[in-house]
């Protein structure tokens, strides 16, 4: 009868306490869980809001500010929560230190990938927008994030680069100056009239409104090959301009030359038979 009694009240103590637990910290907690959902939910309507604003002024900084800002907020708030439920913050610190730690270690390319965001933002050499050809790659830079820097190229594909690579190896930008120059290669033979395909060249840059006249187009003899002389062209059009402009004077000269007599040769191999006694 004693041991039923005290099991009895054993099991009668143990549900104070455990009431007395749960009256101590189920506000604490229901508090922390309040908190936690409209923290994020202003967190993400603070970055919404800076997104929407920030993207009008600085596409290239946009992206990469709104998710460095929110990682830092949501760290925060993390840290404000488990203070309120009653774990020590100085112990909470020191273990996502710990942990910062463990993952930087374990993600050296992954924090080489961010200081080099941090360059290309710092040094724009590039920016939302710009044409850039890197890593074996050509297209319109989309987005610079924490990371990455996504491009699409002309053909239709998204590539992702690591911000790592980009800030530690050559690029070019082709989007800094308004206006680039057009290098072509004509060759004619040897017996043609070098002047007159000369003129005709020029007549066909100086008809057409996207080649530049300041500066001048370049006509010059280039070079003495195999089997033909070969005509340097150097032409100046606005940045858009370039392509459309070099693939419209290779066809242009071609059927200009056709109709003027001018020869494209190409390159040609005599072989002599010769019959054995």
């Amino acid at each position: 009868m004693e041991d039923l009694f005290g099991a009895d009240g054993a099991a009668s103590q143990y549900m104070d306490q455990a009431i007395a637990l749960i009256m101590t910290y189920a506000p604490k907690v229901l508090l922390a869980i309040l908190t936690l959902i409209i923290g994020m939910w202003l967190i993400n309507r603070f970055v919404g809001v800076l997104d929407s604003k920030l993207g009008k002024k600085d596409p290239t900084l946009n992206k990469f500010l709104c998710g460095l800002v929110s990682a830092i907020l949501k760290i925060l708030l993390l840290i404000s929560v488990a203070s309120m439920v009653g774990i020590a913050t100085t112990s909470f610190v020191a273990i996502i230190g710990a942990a910062g730690l463990a993952v930087g270690l374990a993600l050296q390319g992954s924090l080489g990938n961010f200081a080099g965001g941090v360059l290309i933002l710092l040094f724009k050499p590039f920016k939302v927008g710009d044409a850039i050809e890197a890593q074996g790659f050509l297209g319109s830079v989309r987005e610079i994030s924490i990371l990455y820097t996504i491009i699409d190229t002309f053909d239709n594909r998204r590539v992702v680069i690591p911000n790592g690579q980009l800030s530690n190896a050559s690029l070019t930008n082709m989007s800094v100056y308004e206006t680039r120059r057009c290098d072509m290669s004509f060759g004619i033979g040897y017996n043609d009239d070098i002047d007159k395909a000369k003129a005709i060249i020029a007549r066909l840059i100086s008809e057409d409104e996207r080649a530049l006249k300041d500066p001048a187009p370049l006509i010059v003899v280039g070079s003495l090959g195999d089997s033909s002389v070969n005509l340097t062209v150097r032409a100046w059009t606005k940045a858009g301009d370039l392509w459309p402009f070099n693939w419209d004077m290779q066809e242009r000269v071609k059927k200009a030359f056709d109709a003027e007599g001018i020869s494209i040769p190409f390159p040609q191999r005599d072989v002599h038979l010769y019959k054995s006694e």
